[in-house]
């Protein structure tokens, strides 16, 4: 019979020794978890454009969460945004809207071959004339690095106002591409630059185990 020996700390050698059990272990990640691309707050003087550039394939779906004001000055008070896949000018961008002031709610819709060249996502974004108020957006952009479909965009935003009119927006979007996606920008609908302070955050999500 092949002996048995005890095991005992002073006859382990080449040990390191550490002050946790999870030391020298690799991290885990919760399928589905949220996790921190990238960044981008806009400085003083604005900026005519936010981009994420060389987005990692390593993720199921990504997450935008953005808050921002534009130079435009209108009655409606409020900005759309336009966002827009590794720099891709055609018109390929079909989407559709639903949002409501309050008063007047409307729905409405584009197909290609009506000159978008963007995903319009409607009244996302406060306005200059208005000096502390910021749109508020949620972005979900599903299988973006999936290279055997086209790629879908789903959205909520809003603006609040403190006055009539405010608005809340439900939109969706589809890039007819099946590229990966590995860049996205935004730029304002009807204004020209994003004030200083406006900030988005690009997540990726992990899928299922």
């Amino acid at each position: 019979m092949t002996p048995v020996y005890k095991l005992s700390a002073s006859s382990i050698t080449g040990r390191t020794t550490y002050g946790s059990m999870l030391a020298g272990n690799t991290a885990y990640e919760l399928p589905g978890d949220f996790q921190s691309i990238a960044t981008v707050s806009v400085g003083s003087g604005g900026s005519s454009s936010i981009s994420f550039t060389s987005i990692p394939a390593t993720y199921t779906h990504l997450q935008i969460r953005g808050i921002s004001q534009t130079n435009r000055s209108t009655a409606d008070n409020a900005d759309d945004l336009l966002v827009r896949f590794n720099s891709d000018s055609t018109d390929n961008y079909p989407f559709h809207r639903l949002r409501g002031n309050g008063t007047s709610p409307d729905a409405a819709g584009n197909a290609t071959g009506t000159g978008f060249t963007s995903i319009l996502l409607p009244t996302c974004t406060g306005i200059s004339s208005k000096t502390n108020v910021f749109g508020t957006v949620i972005i979900d952009i599903l299988d973006y690095a999936n290279s055997n479909k086209y790629k879908t965009l789903r959205s909520l935003c809003g603006v609040e106002n403190n006055a009539s009119p405010s608005w809340i927006a439900l939109a969706s979007g589809l890039w007819q591409s099946t590229s990966a996606i590995t860049s996205i920008s935004f730029t304002p609908g009807a204004g020209t630059l994003f004030s200083q302070y406006s900030h988005f955050a690009l997540y990726g999500i992990k899928g299922a185990a």
